[in-house]
């Protein structure tokens, strides 16, 4: 399989009115993706979609974009030839490969629009390690992704996060300045929670004494180590003081399931109390990953998005 390399140089300014030039400019490794390839996986997270056509299964490209450390994040490119890409933000130890992620990409391709969906550092396929934290490194990551995009001409018209990713891309919006709409799909809003379901009531007083704690499974093996550098960047996040920072006019919509037992509904309630431009949607009976009600979740984010764009170029087709 060939591999492409275009020159990239990135943008510092903002692409929100950059048109689609006649030939892209960016420094990344290019990958056309058949429609053979893992088509298991991808057809089983298209069961609520079946509408897909074969010329959009083989419109994907998987691109490798260096952030700001030198890692190589991976994503895959939906590309419709829109003007415009939503970029698609994977939760805690996910990846771009999540059916969410991937019925969204694909459904958003199908009412032409172009996203892109990739794997944050440490995760999936990109480079780096794992951290339990990370949240505003993975901002840094979303920033590269935008500029590479800029770079490219190619104008990022809305951003969206799962989960971890949820939080990181309001943590995006309270940071800079160059996007106009986010969803907020089941993010924490209170990140000192969930700590003790997954490290134990007696967290601190272990990852002081040894320094890191190593979450296992239910055979023993370990999953991953929380260290105790990644905890306190986690518990010295404040997304309330973050929130406080977005501008009127980003436009926020926050989507949370109902019976969502991983992140509490009322963590999407606070969101609203205090991000100014915010709308909520809460989807009646949809737990953490919206496993019965992907169909849901997909129109609501179609809607949202649609309008959005409608909005910023009211004289555009979609």
């Amino acid at each position: 399989m060939g591999v492409l390399v275009f020159n990239y140089h990135p943008a510092s300014t903002s692409c929100l009115n950059f048109k689609k030039p006649p030939s892209p400019i960016f420094l990344c490794q290019v990958r056309i993706v058949s429609s053979t390839n893992r088509s298991r996986s991808f057809r089983r997270s298209l069961k609520m979609s079946q509408s897909v056509s074969p010329q959009n299964l083989v419109k994907q490209q998987e691109l490798v974009i260096p952030n700001k450390y030198g890692e190589r994040l991976v994503g895959v490119l939906h590309d419709a030839e829109s003007s415009e890409i939503v970029v698609l933000c994977h939760g805690f130890r996910s990846t771009k490969d999540d059916p969410s992620m991937v019925n969204l990409a694909v459904a958003l391709q199908n009412e032409g629009i172009s996203a892109f969906r990739f794997d944050f550092a440490g995760n999936g396929e990109s480079e780096g390690s794992f951290q339990y934290g990370n949240y505003w490194r993975e901002a840094d990551d979303l920033r590269a992704v935008v500029q590479y995009f800029c770079g490219a001409n190619r104008a990022v018209g809305a951003i969206l996060g799962h989960s971890k990713g949820g939080s990181v891309v309001l943590l995006y919006a309270s940071k800079y300045n160059d996007i106009r709409t986010f969803v907020n799909v089941s993010g924490r809003y209170d990140l000192k929670g969930g700590i003790e379901d997954r490290l134990g009531k007696d967290y601190m007083e272990k990852i002081m004494q040894d320094g890191f704690i190593d979450v296992k499974n239910k055979t023993g093996d370990v999953e991953y180590r929380v260290t105790e550098e990644s905890l306190m960047d986690r518990l010295n996040t404040n997304m309330h003081d973050a929130c406080l920072q977005i501008d009127m006019e980003c436009s926020v919509l926050t989507i949370h399931g109902s019976s969502d037992k991983i992140i509490p509904l009322q963590d999407a309630h606070e969101f609203d109390k205090i991000i100014p431009n915010h709308k909520l949607h809460v989807v009646e009976g949809a737990n953490h990953g919206y496993t019965n009600h992907q169909a849901e979740l997909v129109s609501v984010v179609l809607d949202f998005v649609k309008a959005s764009l409608k909005q910023d170029h009211p004289g555009t087709q979609q």
